[in-house]
């Protein structure tokens, strides 16, 4: 019996590696073997020809990757009790608390939301200055009480202490012309209480947690692997798919700060990329997204979201299926053109990988051109 010898031909890049990038799904593509023999058996009683053709397409590639995200709230923080006492109220669960809103009480007596960035650390009274002030004036402006008041002086003037009766009485509180340190708590803007750390009825000491709370503006948190993080940039735009089926743009806030592994996930955590298994323990980034439209966001808390990062973009490449490679007896890699009935293999160079495609390079490589891509 004759033996036809065995000829050094290429193999599809998918039967002669493990796997191959697939940035959409940020995986890996593999082909079994059983795969792989049946489609080179097809090939030979096709003449030699691919079970199937794609073609060669000219236009804009990204890299982009489809990580999975969860939607929250900017800025968390604890609010907790600037002294002692039984509390008696509290903003409740979900409830979003603006400038001059009650966010709890102890013994009856309200702690008041007003806007800035420095703690309410003192009791504020006529003479002090600093930064504390200046917030308390521009927040006694704000609400009407203080319409004569410079919000750019920092000192604790008369009219300051006129502006605080007045805002006093209009609580039917006691006039005295002073703030307490327990009469206020400062934040950077309206909050939204997202749990209770204490119960109405505790005994509070000063420093305990009593409220969690958030910003009112939605935002996305998900993880990257480290390797990964190159993907995300500040200012980069987004898309967000938002459950139900409708999707939002936005933006990318910040990449950074380091984020502990999800365990279950094999350290893919919420937001995916984790790529393994296994147990793994990768080191992680969180990457914070804002929406550019918040208030038209109305999905529940802790929603899950598949966020699609951009990327690189290269524009009017030539592309094929990734699954369209061959890895070259001689080395390198190329694709085969179907032309006339006939096959051929052509070296072409790799670029950019992006949504299921490579970018191609090749002297012999033309758009239009169909190339032989395994059944999978």
């Amino acid at each position: 019996m004759r033996h036809r010898p065995m000829r050094k031909r290429a193999k599809w890049l998918l039967a002669s590696l493990a796997a191959v990038l697939t940035v959409s799904g940020g995986g890996w593509a593999v082909m079994d073997r059983p795969q792989r023999d049946a489609d080179e058996r097809e090939r030979h009683a096709a003449g030699g020809l691919p079970p199937a053709t794609a073609p060669v397409q000219r236009g804009d590639l990204s890299s982009g990757l489809q990580v999975e995200g969860t939607l929250g709230y900017a800025r968390e923080r604890k609010l907790n009790a600037a002294g002692p006492g039984v509390l008696t109220w509290t903003a409740g669960e979900g409830s979003a608390v603006e400038r001059d809103g009650k966010l709890y009480e102890v013994n009856g007596r309200a702690v008041r939301l007003m806007y800035g960035s420095t703690p309410m650390y003192r009791p504020l009274k006529a003479g002090d200055k600093g930064e504390d002030v200046e917030q308390l004036k521009r927040n006694l402006q704000a609400l009407g009480y203080g319409t004569g008041l410079d919000p750019q002086d920092g000192t604790f003037t008369a009219g300051t202490a006129t502006a605080v009766k007045r805002w006093q009485k209009a609580h039917k509180v006691a006039e005295t012309g002073e703030v307490g340190k327990e009469d206020i708590a400062f934040a950077s803007g309206p909050q939204r209480v997202r749990a209770g750390d204490a119960a109405v009825g505790d005994e509070l000491a000063p420093g305990k947690p009593v409220l969690t709370v958030t910003g009112t503006e939605r935002i996305v948190r998900f993880r990257l692997d480290a390797v990964k993080a190159g993907a995300a940039k500040a200012g980069d735009p987004v898309t967000v798919r938002l459950p139900g089926g409708g999707s939002a743009t936005a933006k990318i806030d910040s990449v950074g700060g380091a984020a502990p592994p999800d365990d279950k996930n094999g350290g893919a955590g919420p937001g995916g990329g984790g790529g393994g298994g296994g147990g793994d323990k990768k080191a992680q980034v969180e990457v914070v997204v804002t929406f550019d439209k918040p208030a038209e966001v109305n999905a529940p808390d802790q929603s899950p979201v598949t966020v699609g990062l951009t990327g690189e973009t290269r524009k009017g490449v030539l592309s094929v299926p990734v699954n369209a490679l061959l890895a070259l007896a001689s080395g390198g890699f190329g694709v085969q053109v179907v032309q006339d009935g006939r096959a051929r293999e052509v070296p072409v160079e790799l670029g950019m990988f992006g949504n299921g495609r490579v970018e191609v390079t090749g002297a012999a490589l033309t758009e239009g051109m169909q190339v032989g891509i395994p059944k999978l």
